[in-house]
């Protein structure tokens, strides 16, 4: 049986993201309990805001230890939205530089180029480079919903599994094995962002 755990840091949208999973009726909680880590199938990490600011709260508040020991000794999948997929990286340049949960190596954050409005907000497509699991059922150029101002590169190419051009091209779904992060808003996606969660929560 699925059972989702969702992560709360204090500035993530993890409200929306249960509404979420409620409508497609996967069973979720909003918990940072270990026993709740342990008990659960999938985990989601939904965060908004500045790199660093968020990097602190992560620290602060997540059991990280038995989140990691789930992620990689369990091998539980994992989704990272918006600033959740990008902690994921080795470092963010937001504001300074801060050192990210380093999950995938040789990604960092940096600030999008100067010569396009910023933030980045609204409707934007994505280019599957990779198929995936996580993007059965949806169409090459889809839309989803998207509000950043910074973006991940990487080093290695194979974790982009869907980039996204504004000013630009970006990693928009990054995987690492059992690991998923979307720069985009699934949980505001409409049938799109929907069809994604539907997806990662029938990953084994």
């Amino acid at each position: 049986m699925k059972k989702v755990c969702i992560l709360n840091y204090g500035s993530g949208n993890v409200k929306s993201v249960k509404n979420a999973l409620d409508r497609i009726g996967v069973e979720s909680y909003i918990s940072n309990d270990v026993n709740a880590l342990r008990s659960s199938s999938h985990i989601v990490l939904p965060g908004v805001g500045a790199f660093g600011s968020a990097m602190k709260r992560i620290q602060e508040c997540l059991p990280l230890n038995e989140i990691e020991n789930q992620v990689f000794n369990h091998e539980k999948p994992y989704l990272g939205i918006c600033v959740g997929m990008q902690v994921l990286s080795e470092r963010g340049y937001e504001h300074g530089l801060y050192k990210g949960l380093g999950w995938l190596s040789g990604c960092e954050v940096i600030e999008n180029t100067k010569q396009i409005r910023q933030p980045h907000i609204g409707w934007n497509s994505v280019s599957i480079r990779e198929k995936s699991p996580i993007l059965f059922d949806i169409e090459d150029h889809s839309d989803f919903y998207f509000v950043h101002s910074y973006i991940m590169t990487c080093l290695d190419k194979s974790y982009t599994i869907g980039e996204t051009d504004y000013g630009k091209k970006f990693p928009s779904i990054v995987r690492s094995r059992n690991i998923f992060g979307v720069q985009f808003h699934p949980e505001k996606s409409q049938e799109n962002g929907l069809q994604l969660l539907r997806n990662f929560c029938s990953i084994e």
